[in-house]
């Protein structure tokens, strides 16, 4: 009894302030300073996140469509690692980019190390493998079903890419989303590799964990309250997504049973 006591009187929430001053409420009010800060934050984060989601999707596109298209050696072995890296721990990726880009890196004349194009690459990284192999999977769905009669009318399998991008392109904001998704709530690689530097490289993710660690919870719970409004938009916009691509899907298979159709009829009609 006489430990449990001591333990009370000793505990962090017994002690009074060194200045006398009694406990607070917390207050969830930002001042004009935090208010310019949280908007910094906020636009640097979204924007770095665009940035990395664009240039993963534009090199994703054409490798997704390419694995699911082109038959060459090794085929099977690129989309397994690609699979693997799906879940590509992010503190990895921002320890490898960080001796990479460090002075005595391979890449430290670059001086990217602590800015905001590194947190660009870190983000790009870790958002390829997801958009890759989502749009891979969308695409072999689409030549299994349509790739046929794309080369029955003569199309070679390079010209038959965009008709099966067309085809996916519902598919395809729901692949682009989700890479921004991975790439709007990352921390681990973006504080290696950006220093969560005030003013240059400081994102919402690792504002959270900072002011979080320093007690300051008005701006930590401003900036999640976003985080999870980007969340339930993603959501919302996969959710919309996924029911045009089963309108577009059905409305597609009932076009070319209607070619079918047509066609079977003509050769009935010149037999």
């Amino acid at each position: 009894m006489a430990l449990a006591l001591t333990a009370r009187l000793t505990s962090p929430l017994n002690r009074p302030f060194s200045n006398g001053a009694a406990r607070q409420p917390l207050c969830l009010k930002l001042g004009p300073l935090k208010l310019r800060d949280f908007l910094e934050i906020v636009g640097l984060s979204i924007s770095v996140s665009l940035a990395a989601t664009a240039v993963a999707t534009a090199i994703s596109l054409p490798i997704g469509t390419a694995l699911a298209i082109f038959p060459f050696r090794g085929r099977r072995f690129v989309i397994v690692l690609i699979n693997a890296f799906f879940g590509l721990p992010p503190v990895v990726v921002g320890l490898v980019l960080y001796l990479a880009l460090s002075h005595s890196g391979p890449l430290g004349f670059l001086a990217l190390l602590f800015t905001p194009t590194a947190m660009v690459v870190a983000q790009t990284i870790l958002a390829i493998p997801i958009v890759t192999a989502l749009v891979h999977r969308a695409s072999e769905r689409a030549w299994a079903r349509y790739g046929d009669e794309l080369t029955c009318d003569g199309a070679t399998r390079l010209q038959a890419v965009p008709q099966i991008l067309m085809v996916i392109r519902a598919e395809l904001v729901t692949a682009i989303l989700a890479g921004f998704g991975r790439t709007v709530s990352e921390v681990g690689a973006v504080i290696l590799v950006g220093g969560n530097i005030r003013g240059l490289t400081r994102t919402m993710t690792t504002t959270i964990a900072l002011q979080t660690s320093q007690g300051d919870l008005s701006l930590a719970l401003a900036l999640g309250a976003v985080l999870v409004g980007i969340s339930i938009s993603i959501s919302a916009s996969h959710k919309r997504q996924s029911c045009r691509r089963s309108i577009h899907r059905s409305g597609l298979d009932d076009f070319c049973r209607g070619i079918r159709t047509i066609g079977e009829h003509s050769s009935a009609v010149h037999s």
